[in-house]
């Protein structure tokens, strides 16, 4: 089995609910998502997608990836996808960094790996445990009152944890915090996402102020020292997210004792492969885990859903359905959560197929 060509496809994934708002009152209306279509000589098609938050999340855009993908697809070319080490070592040969530009190929030919094999994704990943996995539903920055009663409406579709993005005025966000904890049960996980949106003093102030509620801090500051001040002084459990972005940035958070859950997303640290690293490593070090993504549709989530499936139960903090949150599919039998949570397919692969149709022209073909 070699790679024969590589199809690129942008597609635009409008949101569901009109704007999605996190700290410093950053936001966007629809993402720009690349898909990558992986075929070999014998017939065989493989899918991956890589979908920033905007340009101005992480250090990813999406004319970025479809850029950096015309530099590395021709150094897969020839390679047998289910080499997942070799095409790693090749990528990085093409092009240094840019990790995000690799996450959709190297989704593709896990995709493509497992479907060779006749085995769902779940099963090279580690084997699907336990039934299904807990999503949380992030709730885009908004008044308090708005942000309480989007909570209330995703409550009623089964979810039980909730991402609440913060990271903006430190009262708005103290009055933001106590309005949404209201409305939540005991047993319900509310996590303040602050997206690095404080400097420690504000941070302070807030994770004060709430001392008296049951929630998680994320990610609060841009750093990982800024973040220490604050885990410090604070009696809530600390989620980090934007700094671990590798292994060393993972063991560098454990030295510390900097965080009780870290987030693990598929394209900050460049795909499946690194993401299982990384993962594998946090159950070593008895560390808690979000599943996710920077963004995507039908075939990020079905990624996401298989590996956090795989990742053994104890240590699955949550995961999300991003595909939930857009208002197109591409895919003719999208994964869908049921009463809050989700599972790997069972079929081959990613376990999707996906509607070409859908996806208009290619802009770009490698073969």
């Amino acid at each position: 089995m070699r790679i024969r060509e590589i199809w690129v496809f942008a597609v635009e994934l409008p949101l569901s609910e009109g704007s999605y708002v996190w700290a410093d009152g950053r936001s966007v209306d629809r993402f720009d998502s690349t898909l990558v279509r992986i075929a070999t000589d014998d017939g065989l098609v493989g899918w991956g997608e890589v979908c920033p938050l905007g340009p101005a999340y992480l250090p990813a855009y999406a004319a970025g990836a479809r850029t950096g993908i015309a530099e590395v697809g021709p150094a897969l070319l020839g390679c047998d996808p289910r080499d997942l080490d070799l095409v790693h070592r090749r990528m990085a040969r093409a092009l240094q960094g840019h990790p995000f530009v690799k996450s959709a190929l190297d989704m593709a030919c896990h995709d493509l790996a497992a479907r060779a094999q006749g085995v769902p994704l779940a099963t090279l990943l580690g084997g699907a445990d336990g039934e299904a996995v807990e999503l949380y539903r992030a709730i885009s920055q908004g008044p308090p009152e708005a942000m309480a009663a989007a909570v209330a409406r995703h409550r009623r579709e089964g979810y039980r944890r909730f991402q609440l993005k913060v990271g903006g005025d430190p009262d708005v966000d103290i009055e933001r915090i106590r309005a949404v904890r209201a409305v939540l049960d005991a047993g319900e996980v509310l996590v303040a996402d602050a997206n690095r949106g404080w400097l420690p003093h504000e941070a302070l102030r807030v994770v004060r102020a709430v001392r008296d509620l049951d929630l998680y801090i994320e990610q609060p500051c841009a750093t990982l020292e800024e973040c220490l001040v604050v885990r410090r002084a604070c009696d809530h459990p600390i989620v980090l997210d934007e700094i671990v972005d590798g292994v060393g940035a993972l063991l560098a958070v454990w030295r510390a004792g900097a965080a009780d859950v870290v987030n693990l997303k598929i394209a900050k640290l460049g795909g499946l492969r690194p993401t299982r690293l990384v993962r594998d490593l946090c159950v070593e070090l008895g560390i808690a885990m979000t599943i996710e993504d920077s963004w995507g549709g039908d075939v990020t989530t079905a990624a996401i859903a298989h590996l956090a499936h795989s990742t053994p139960e104890a240590f699955r903090f949550s995961a999300t359905d991003f595909n939930s949150y857009v208002g197109r599919s591409v895919a003719i039998d999208p994964p869908r959560r049921t009463d809050g949570r989700i599972g790997s397919s069972r079929a081959p692969g990613l376990g999707i197929e996906i509607d070409e149709s859908a996806l208009g022209e290619p802009i770009l073909i490698v073969r």
